[in-house]
């Protein structure tokens, strides 16, 4: 699956700006690829301003944050890979979210052994479904998956799933 938090930090980006707040950003400045102006680096992050009125160009994208701003007067375009982004907040109060670090998902593996080792998820029953048992349908069904046909169904109240190994 892809990472989610260049989905997350675009969404509380705009949401910060539809608010009114000035959105900053906190960076990993240790993290490949980064390139920050590293005279205001302090133990190993740097927090910027990436509002409107700061900064020019600025890309939210899949891979990484980009924009150009200056810096001591110095213009510099910085780009900041997604892995590197920590948090995303507003300036005046706080409020934002800070990104844990996300789990990778192994590389999909071929068919044969993906059935092994891959987890399958299965409906388990548990209770009564309204409208009682049997609801004016057949009491067996050969297409059911379950093989219980529309009996095992209609006696479900909700369905829900565990991990097979």
């Amino acid at each position: 699956m892809l990472s989610s938090r260049p989905y997350l930090a675009r969404g509380l980006y705009e949401w910060l700006l539809d608010n009114d707040q000035t959105p900053y950003i906190v960076v990993d400045a240790e993290q490949p690829g980064v390139s920050v102006p590293r005279q205001f680096v302090q133990n190993g992050q740097i927090v910027l301003n990436v509002g409107p009125a700061a900064v020019r160009d600025l890309r939210i994208e899949n891979d990484a944050v980009s924009f150009h701003a200056r810096f001591g007067g110095q213009p510099m375009q910085v780009v900041v890979p997604m892995p590197a982004l920590v948090a995303i907040y507003a300036k005046e109060n706080g409020v934002g979210m800070v990104f844990g670090h996300e789990p990778t998902m192994p590389a999909p593996q071929q068919e044969e052994g993906a059935s092994a080792e891959k987890p399958e998820l299965t409906s388990v029953d548990s209770g009564a479904e309204e409208g009682g048992e049997g609801a004016g349908k057949p009491e067996h069904d050969e297409t059911s998956p379950t093989g219980k046909g529309a009996k095992g169904a209609a006696s479900r109240k909700r369905p829900s799933l565990r991990v097979i190994k």
